[in-house]
C-alpha cells in the first residue's frame, strides 16, 4: 500500500483563458473545480494504476466533505485530522500557449496539538505501508521543519518519498528519503544556484544524494526526467504531445514513482513510469489524474537511455 501525507489540502480552480491580459477585462473558455492537494492527487494516481493507495494528513471542518466525497470516488480510503475552517483555494490560469500562471491561497493556520496528531497517524498508518508519500506545501504556523518530523515518524520498514524544495526537502533529507522528486525550477531555488547544462544537474542531484537522499528523480517538465542513484544515471525523454494542463503531472509522476519503488522495480523502470504518467497527466482534459489507458499508451512509446 502507498501512503500519501497531505498536510495542505486545496480547492484547485483551474480557468482557461484565451490570453491573460493583466489590468483588463478576461473571459473564460473554461472552468474546472477539483478538490485535491499534491498528496491527495498522488493517492488518486496510485489508486488509478490498480495499486492500493490511502490517504492521510489534515483536514478543514467546512468544507471538507467535498474532499471525502471526491476521495470516495476515486475509491481512495482516508483518515483526516480536523481543524477550524475551509480548506485553501488555489486559482491556475491558462492561457492559449499552455502558459500557467497560479494564485495560491494561504489557508487557515493549524496550532502544534494538530500537527502531534498528525504525527500520531502517519507512525500508525505508515507500519502497514510499503511507501510513505510526503508531498507538498504546509500549513500557516506550521514551520517548514516539520517535514523532518514527519520523515522521522514513518516507520523504518516503509519507503519514503519526498516532494518538497528548500528547507521542508533538507529537513527530511536529514531523517533519510529513499526517493526525493524535485523538478528543475525547485531544485535551482532549493541550491540557489542556476544549473546550466546535464554534467551541472547531475552534480546538483548528487548534492541531495550526500544530504540523505538514496534516489533522485529529477523532472524537466516537457523535456521528460533523469532519475540517479549516485552509481547510474538514466534519463526518459517525454513524448511530444498536445499539452491541455500541467496541473498535477509532478503528482502523476510520483505516484508511479512509488508503485514501482514498493515492487522494488530497477531505476529504469521508476523512471520510466514517472515519465508516463506525467505525460499522461498533461495530455488529460478536465480531469485531476490521468487514466490507466493514457498511461498504458505513453509506456509503451518512452525509451530509457543511461547518462
Amino acid at each position: 500500500m502507498v501512503l500519501t501525507v497531505c498536510m495542505s489540502p486545496s480547492t484547485d480552480v483551474t480557468i482557461e483563458l484565451d490570453a491573460l491580459n493583466v489590468g483588463k477585462t478576461n473571459i473564460v473558455k473554461s472552468k474546472t473545480i477539483t478538490f485535491g492537494g499534491k498528496a491527495l492527487n498522488v493517492a488518486i494516481g496510485v489508486k488509478r494504476l490498480g495499486a492500493d493507495a490511502y490517504t492521510t494528513g489534515l483536514m478543514y471542518n467546512e468544507n471538507g466533505y467535498t474532499f471525502e466525497n471526491a476521495l470516495d470516488k476515486e475509491g481512495v480510503p482516508f483518515t483526516f485530522v480536523w481543524n477550524k475552517g475551509r480548506v485553501r483555494e488555489n486559482y491556475k490560469f491558462i492561457d492559449n500557449r499552455s502558459m500557467l500562471t497560479e494564485v495560491n491561497d494561504v489557508g487557515e493556520e493549524v496550532g502544534k496539538e494538530k500537527t502531534e496528531e498528525v504525527l500520531g497517524m502517519v507512525r500508525m498508518l505508515s507500519a502497514r505501508s510499503g511507501v510513505t508519500v510526503l508531498s507538498g506545501g504546509l500549513p500557516r504556523g506550521v514551520d517548514e521543519n516539520y517535514y523532518g518530523k514527519l520523515a522521522r515518524a514513518v516507520d523504518k520498514r516503509s519507503l519514503k518519498i519526498v516532494d518538497a524544495s528548500g528547507q521542508r526537502m533538507f529537513s527530511a533529507l536529514n531523517e533519510g528519503v529513499d526517493l526525493v522528486k524535485p523538478n528543475l525550477d525547485e531544485l535551482e531555488n532549493t541550491l540557489g544556484r542556476r544549473i546550466a547544462d546535464k554534467e551541472d544537474m547531475l552534480t546538483a542531484c548528487y548534492e541531495l544524494l550526500d544530504r540523505g537522499a538514496k534516489r533522485v528523480l529529477l523532472s524537466l517538465g516537457k523535456q521528460g526526467a533523469v532519475i540517479t542513484d549516485g552509481t547510474q544515471s538514466y534519463y526518459c525523454k517525454s513524448l511530444n504531445v498536445a499539452v491541455n494542463s500541467t496541473v498535477g503531472a509532478g503528482d502523476g509522476m510520483v505516484a508511479a514513482a512509488a508503485i514501482k519503488l514498493e515492487q522494488g522495480a530497477p531505476l529504469q523502470e521508476i523512471l520510466r513510469a514517472g515519465v508516463a504518467a506525467g505525460t499522461a497527466t498533461v495530455m488529460t482534459v478536465g480531469k485531476l489524474s490521468f487514466t490507466k489507458e493514457k498511461y498504458n499508451e505513453v509506456w509503451n512509446n518512452l525509451h530509457v537511455s543511461q547518462i
